[in-house]
């Protein structure tokens, strides 16, 4: 049986999602930089030059040399040494490719990591789960990332404790995205998210390590911001509020083990 990978759904979509290059190479070789050749490198950290041969474009269009090379910033040993980087090692990088590094036949390609930490060991179980990541993505109509709360509003349905929340996200590329939480007489609630434009209140609650639960987990504030609930009356707002956490403890926490990449 398979182990499962190390990390988490969030720490490896973090990355798959802003990587126009997903490679799984193995280390040939590499260096530690001194601290002087290494600007904004973290406390605990040691910077590496590193050339590595390419097992396979997991993502991406080529050309691509068939060796490496790029920067990685990994955490020192618990001696505080910098960590051992073995020949052969397997890896994922998370990547863009460096502008004017088109390589030659028998050159060594440069490429730039998405985040400074942006390899990782690979495993079978880690690699599956970004493959997943990756098919999702490149669906039509993918969720897209969730930049915030646009407008929304909650209205009282006819029957005493009835009503309803609609809220409306701003995301990263403008596609619609909205959530609706309905509450019955008796108090209890149910939820959806629309993923496009047509709200649709019935639609299935997003499972876990999808997508579509990633982009919610992971993207919606922590609180509603009520200033986005203009014209709703005080008492309104609050249950939109109460309505909004319910969603939130519903999807869970987006739980990583790595710090979200910069521009993620």
């Amino acid at each position: 049986m398979t182990s499962p990978s190390p990390y988490s759904y969030a720490d490896i979509a973090d990355l798959a999602t802003i990587a126009p290059m997903t490679i799984h190479a193995r280390i040939y070789s590499s260096a530690v930089l001194k601290p002087e050749q290494s600007p904004g490198l973290k406390a605990g950290q040691a910077r590496f030059y590193v050339e590595a041969d390419v097992i396979g474009l997991i993502r991406g269009a080529g050309p691509l040399a068939a060796r490496i090379n790029y920067l990685v910033d990994l955490p020192l040993d618990a001696k505080g040494k910098p960590a051992k980087l073995k020949k052969k090692q397997p890896v994922l990088l998370f990547a863009r490719p460096v502008a004017g590094a088109t390589p030659g036949a028998n050159s060594t390609g440069s490429i730039r990591l998405v985040a400074p930490d942006a390899q990782l060991p690979w495993d079978p179980a880690t690699e599956a789960q970004l493959r997943a990541i990756l098919t999702e993505l490149v669906k039509p109509g993918a969720p897209p990332a969730i930049t915030g709360v646009a407008n929304g509003f909650h209205v009282p349905g006819t029957l005493p404790g009835e009503g309803e929340t609609q809220l409306f996200l701003d995301t990263k590329t403008g596609e619609p995205v909205s959530l609706t939480i309905l509450t019955a007489a008796d108090g209890s609630r149910r939820w959806a998210a629309a993923f496009g434009e047509i709200v649709d209140g019935s639609a299935a609650v997003p499972q876990r390590d999808t997508l579509a639960w990633y982009r919610l987990a992971c993207g919606l504030p922590r609180q509603l911001p009520l200033a986005k609930l203009g014209g709703t009356a005080p008492e309104d707002r609050k249950k939109a509020a109460s309505d909004y956490a319910v969603v939130l403890g519903a999807l869970g926490e987006c739980t990583r083990t790595r710090m979200p990449p910069i521009g993620g």
